[in-house]
């Protein structure tokens, strides 16, 4: 079974490397930046030409680039090398309608397909201990399976085409909430006198321990925001969760503050930084 993963980015990267590591049979690589490309060359990948150059060679075809119009563009072009017998896996973080519009395509050729975006962030993607949330066929789900337990070590089908990218979403709304709560209260403490240090170790004595606190109380000690996820990726997912609310109808208060202060950090100019640089918002506001 052949393997070609397009999109190279930040988590991308590692995501093939662990399959090229894993992998007993030729893995195919794509990028539009060709260093990143030659990069998993030179590990053991092989370069393609093009997305439609991949597809056409690969058996699975696994996507993970940045926004929906991304996808919609790469599944557009390789739509003429799909047909029965390819596997088309996106593991972009995405719209879920456009998802599930990108699903009903590549099934009109023939072909399979299944949304199973991650969770956790570039070490886990190093270590291939990403969490991933899996919508596809239940058959599918039992072919797929082997090939993204290559990059993560907690792999869950929640459902139907559309579900995997649904949870991936809630789940980050979820986090976006919890970091808030932390960069308001962490920054009381701060005004209080009570260090960042301090606090967490204090915080995990109760109930109010968390995995993003734990993670991340060094980086905000430091301000050290170098890059594991970002501020803009981040309000790119906290924006199609307002828009999946709003299609629901169900009013998300909290998380519409979420959204207002990714908005903020976005105006002033913190797009690249981590996205637990949204500290720095609530240190900027005053009552």
């Amino acid at each position: 079974m052949k393997i070609g993963f397009i999109g190279l980015g930040i988590m991308g990267e590692s995501m093939c490397a662990n399959i090229v590591k894993k992998h007993d049979d030729t893995v195919y690589c794509y990028d539009m930046v060709p260093e990143k490309v030659n990069q998993l060359a030179a590990e053991g990948a092989v370069a393609c030409e093009s997305n439609a150059d991949l597809a056409e060679k690969s058996d699975v075809i696994i996507s993970m680039v940045p926004k929906s119009e991304h996808s919609k563009a790469v599944y557009t072009e390789i739509l003429p090398k799909l047909g029965k017998g390819k596997i088309c896996i996106d593991m972009s973080t995405i719209d879920p309608g456009v998802s599930v519009e990108i699903a009903e395509m590549v099934k009109k050729t023939g072909a399979q397909f299944a949304d199973a975006p991650v969770v956790k962030s570039k070490p886990a993607a190093i270590a291939g201990k990403l969490g991933i949330y899996v919508g596809c066929d239940e058959e599918l789900y039992d072919s797929v399976k082997p090939v993204l337990s290559y990059m993560g070590e907690n792999v869950i089908r929640m459902g139907k085409n559309g579900t995997g990218i649904t949870m991936k979403i809630l789940h980050n709304a979820l986090v976006g909430q919890i970091q808030n709560g932390v960069n308001e209260v962490s920054n009381l403490a701060a005004v209080c006198g009570i260090d960042i240090q301090t606090f967490a170790t204090a915080i995990s004595y109760g109930g109010g321990q968390n995995f993003y606190l734990d993670s991340k109380k060094d980086v905000i000690e430091k301000n050290d925001f170098t890059t594991a996820f970002s501020i803009e990726n981040m309000n790119k997912d906290v924006h199609i969760c307002k828009k999946l609310a709003e299609e629901k109808g169900l009013p998300m208060p909290g998380e519409m503050n979420v959204v207002r202060v990714y908005e903020k950090a976005m105006e002033m100019g913190f797009g690249k930084e981590d996205f637990s640089a949204t500290v720095k918002v609530i240190r900027s506001e005053k009552a």
